[in-house]
């Protein structure tokens, strides 16, 4: 592809946290940015390559090599830095330089050399990325010790979905210092038509701007994102040799998105012992094709051996790939409906429980410190709330339980708010997927870099 064409396109919002952690040289780190196949990353570091140069670095200060190239099979990353000096005219131990590696999974043993590039210069600034994600977090993680800072780029949010397609103006955002304000609609209609359009096809920017691909989701989405982490990322990992077996526990788990399994029942419908499946469930959860979400009770104590759980696709577009396109009424809109709500709270650090006893659910509790809980929330895509509280039952006898003042439950077009002891506010999914999404990247900062 022409780069040139990376740089018309829309950058995502995530671009703002990035590239501080580019620029910044105050402590000496590579950064590591990780994330599924085929969410930007190549094209987010040509727009932060971009946003150098017009912020004044000298063009021959920021070097980019796509390490794929065959021209580069067998060098070193210290012999690819000296080639890029040497071209630009520029120093490794004078000058400030940033080194851009992308691909480099294909670098044998790239964290031990990027580890040693970062002490030996201490002017140079990495920047690796690569497809593998969950081998470069893997490797990051144990020999990156000190030196390298992970950066994980999503699927894209709503509220990047609609930036993408240029609809942001169909949301009135709320303000983001109240919690209960998740803004307003000029076409709930619209907005919801938009909504079932991304649960189908919002996970990924190809997607998003093809209707080629649209036509085809399996083609593109399945083959070129899922079964290449199935078939080739996991197996070269971690040794997988049953590698229908891994293929057919991801299928399950993606077909039953937003439902409580249980391994027990996993182990019985397939014939494989349970440590096995646990393992298989880490190796999807470290490509980020799956989240794993636990369970709380009642009093929000978390089982110590919990069999059950429930399980989320990172994005619920990965479904239509793999099953079928889903409309507004079918049934399991529903259930990806849930998905996209938790989807979003995935681009953030917080950590989400479900809660479930003998007589109700929670789908989304936030526990803060020792064990108490923040807020919850109840996901639907219906209105029958509004005549029939008995079907929010469940959630206001948590918060009496917790004392919580407020909570909120999704549903598909109506929005308001009800106070019988506890407030519930009412919001559209699409208004509270939006808004959620919007506040998690607007609202993080850049914190200091951790040390490992």
């Amino acid at each position: 592809m022409d780069r040139s064409a990376y740089t018309k396109w829309t950058p995502r919002p995530y671009q703002a946290l990035f590239l501080p952690l580019v620029e910044s040289r105050a402590v000496r780190r590579a950064v590591v940015l990780l994330g599924p196949r085929r969410v930007g990353k190549t094209v987010l570091i040509h727009h932060t390559i971009q946003q150098l140069l017009r912020r004044g670095v000298h063009p021959a200060k920021v070097w980019y090599v796509s390490v794929d190239h065959p021209l580069y099979n067998g060098q070193s990353l210290e012999s690819l830095a000296h080639l890029c000096a040497e071209a630009s005219g520029s120093a490794l131990r004078s000058d400030e330089v940033t080194l851009f590696l992308d691909e480099i999974q294909y670098l044998r043993e790239w964290e031990v050399h990027l580890k040693k590039l970062v002490e030996d210069y201490p002017l140079l600034k990495c920047v690796v990325s690569g497809s593998a994600a969950a081998a470069l977090r893997l490797k990051s993680t144990e020999s990156g010790a000190g030196r390298f800072t992970d950066f994980l780029l999503p699927p894209l949010s709503f509220h990047e979905y609609l930036a993408l397609k240029g609809e942001v103006d169909l949301v009135n955002p709320g303000d983001p210092d109240d919690e209960e304000d998740f803004g307003s609609t000029p076409d709930i209609t619209a907005l919801n038509e938009r909504f079932v359009h991304y649960l189908n096809f919002g996970g990924y920017p190809e997607v998003v701007l093809s209707p080629e691909i649209q036509a085809d989701p399996a083609r593109f989405v399945k083959a070129d994102i899922i079964d290449k982490v199935l078939l080739r990322d996991l197996p070269s990992l971690y040794g997988i040799s049953d590698i229908q077996e891994l293929n057919s526990l991801f299928t399950t788990l993606a077909f039953n998105t937003a439902q409580e399994v249980s391994l027990d029942e996993l182990a019985k419908r397939s014939g494989v012992v349970k440590n096995t499946i646990k393992r298989y469930i880490t190796y999807l959860e470290a490509a980020f094709l799956l989240k794993i979400v636990h369970r709380v009770d009642r009093s929000a104590r978390r089982f110590q051996r919990a069999h059950a759980f429930k399980v989320y696709l990172t994005n619920p577009s990965l479904r239509a790939a793999l099953f079928s396109i889903a409309a507004a009424d079918d049934p399991v809109t529903g259930s990806l409906v849930e998905t996209a709500a938790f989807a979003q709270w995935f681009h953030s650090e917080t950590v989400l429980y479900y809660a479930r006893w003998p007589a109700g659910e929670v789908d989304l509790v936030s526990l803060g410190p020792a064990q108490k809980v923040a807020w919850a929330a109840e996901v639907k895509w219906s209105d029958r709330a509004r005549e029939r509280p008995e079907e929010v039952e469940g959630l206001r006898a948590f918060c009496r339980e917790h004392g919580l003042r407020s909570a909120v439950v999704t549903t598909r077009t109506w929005s308001g708010k009800v106070d019988q002891g506890t407030r519930l506010s009412f919001v559209p999914a699409a208004l509270y997927c939006f808004t959620v999404g919007y506040n998690v990247v607007q609202g993080k900062r850049l914190r200091k870099e951790p040390a490992r």
